[in-house]
């Protein structure tokens, strides 16, 4: 099972805080037991919502707002993608995890779709569209969906 594991903003990953030394190498540890344990996938930090803009979709129309965005609360300060046997091996994971900000933090978890979720509305064109997607993918920047 694939999952998303977001690690919710704070008022410091907002300002561009850098973390002390002590979390950056805990988080590192952290990373690299993932890796060892062949469940991270992926996984990245997110720049403040003040270099992001988000667009707005009404019917054809597109609407385009820059960052920063008011609710912190709401806001992603990062993700990793793990590959994990259960939502409770996820759990588990997170548990683990350093407190990735400087104050109290929430981490989210949520599995992710695959093609397979969509069988009732897919066709064999769609099927051979998304390998192709996922093989070009691939090429390009190594592991897709």
């Amino acid at each position: 099972m694939r999952v998303i594991v977001i690690v919710k903003a704070d008022k410091h990953s907002e300002a561009d805080a850098q973390p002390p030394a002590e979390l950056l190498a805990a988080m590192m540890n952290y990373n690299e037991e993932l890796v060892n344990a062949g469940v991270l996938v992926a996984g990245e930090g997110l720049r403040p919502s003040s270099q992001g803009v988000r667009v707005h979709f009404s019917g054809k129309d597109r609407f385009v707002t820059d960052g920063p965005f008011a609710e912190t609360k709401e806001l992603i300060a990062g993700f990793w993608i793990w590959e994990v046997d259960s939502m409770q091996h996820a759990i588990e994971w997170v548990k683990r995890c350093p407190n990735p900000q400087l104050s109290d933090s929430d981490i989210e978890i949520r599995p992710l779709r695959s093609m397979d979720d969509f069988a009732d509305v897919s066709t064999p064109e769609i099927e051979a569209q998304s390998t192709r997607i996922a093989e070009h993918a691939e090429e390009k920047h190594g592991k897709y969906m």
